[in-house]
């Protein structure tokens, strides 16, 4: 029997999708293969501590308590240097070998963790990872920046607004005044580096504007105030090529809401009959095929590696990028998993996928 791989599946996080990081990380720890892989568990509490976690799916379930990582008193140590790929851990009975790791699976959603941040700290200790490099991790996270870039690559996206912090302390009501010059209601409010729909409001007119911008501001210092786009909500999954090869784009699926609701957090992880995946979603072999086209260079203009999902509105002028996700939801039922069964790549196919290109990207 071949040599089994050791993987860190590193989840948690500081960030406000610190559960739906634990879920994902319930999804993969039930599917991945047990033959091929030995995996320790980390996961990152709130404040940062990094723990030996259970190995047991069912405690990141998603249910009415939330999953998360609590500190249980253990600490794992990332090795001193690029010269060793050795995880220790220490506990109330002192300290003990982990044994050298092949590769780490950062699975973390949001700041501190898809951002770029763990990323840089992978490279400096010469360890192999799952998912984006450090510029693409950045430029993804930041909503900004990944349409200024994607427009670059003449990519049509919604168009956009940015409020700082600084910008609406100074001066709130001229603020509101240049969004409104420039826009028409209902607009979209939202952090410019966070997730899974967390501060995000539909904004119908100006007297709500002011607490949508405050929402938005409580997870991030810089607000984007997007105009609304009418069209279906489409996404599809982006694998990086093998061996130098273009990306690998899935088939597409299809966000269905209840009408007059958005998509916000409560419709995708808490309530079921909010909204609807539908995939493959039904759109003509030409629409998806530009669709695929589209996902695939927005993916190599952000220098993309590994996975991301590309989320669109299908307009009557056409597609429209949303956002561009470099470590998307991930559990069994999540978009990018579902477009890639859809696709014929199976759940557990898909997590081995993951860790080969990540050993064979290794910075």
């Amino acid at each position: 029997m071949p040599k089994q791989l050791v993987v860190v599946l590193l989840f948690g996080g500081r960030s406000s999708e610190h559960s739906v990081s634990c879920a994902t990380a319930g999804g993969v720890l039930a599917a991945i293969d047990r033959e091929r892989y030995r995996v320790i568990p980390v996961g990152i509490t709130r404040d940062g501590a990094m723990v030996l976690e259970d190995d047991d799916p069912a405690r990141f379930a998603m249910g009415d308590v939330l999953p998360s990582v609590a500190d249980n008193g253990t600490r794992v140590h990332f090795p001193e240097s690029a010269a060793s790929r050795e995880f220790t851990l220490s506990d109330a009975s002192g300290s003990r070998s982990l044994g050298e790791v092949d590769v780490v699976f950062p699975i973390l959603h949001g700041r501190f963790g898809e951002d770029g941040t763990v990323q840089g700290m992978l490279e400096l200790l010469g360890l192999p990872y799952v998912g984006a490099g450090v510029l693409a991790s950045a430029v993804g996270m930041d909503k900004h920046f990944t349409k200024t870039v994607l427009q670059q690559s003449g990519i049509a996206v919604a168009p956009w607004h940015v409020v700082t912090a600084h910008a609406w302390s100074a001066d709130a009501a001229a603020v509101t005044r240049a969004v409104a010059r420039n826009a028409e209601w209902p607009l979209f409010v939202k952090p410019a580096r966070a997730g899974s729909s967390v501060g995000v409001s539909r904004v119908d007119s100006s007297d709500e504007f002011a607490a949508a911008i405050e929402s938005a501001l409580a997870e991030d210092t810089k607000v984007l105030v997007e105009t609304t786009i009418v069209g279906r909500e489409v996404e599809c999954a982006v694998l990086a090529g093998r061996d130098g090869g273009p990306p690998r784009v899935s088939v597409a699926g299809e966000i269905v809401t209840t009408a007059g609701t958005f998509y916000d957090f409560e419709a995708k992880y808490l309530d079921p009959d909010a909204a609807s995946l539908v995939c493959p979603a039904d759109l003509s072999p030409s629409e998806l095929a530009e669709m695929q086209e589209i996902a695939a260079r927005a993916f190599l203009a952000i220098d993309g590696t590994g996975l991301a999902r590309v989320d669109f509105f299908l307009t009557a002028d056409g597609f429209v990028v949303n956002e561009l996700n470099t470590m998307p939801g991930f559990t069994p039922i999540s978009m990018f998993p579902k477009c890639w069964i859809a696709s014929g790549v199976s759940y557990p196919e898909l997590i081995d996928e993951l860790i080969t290109l990540g050993l064979a990207t290794a910075r």
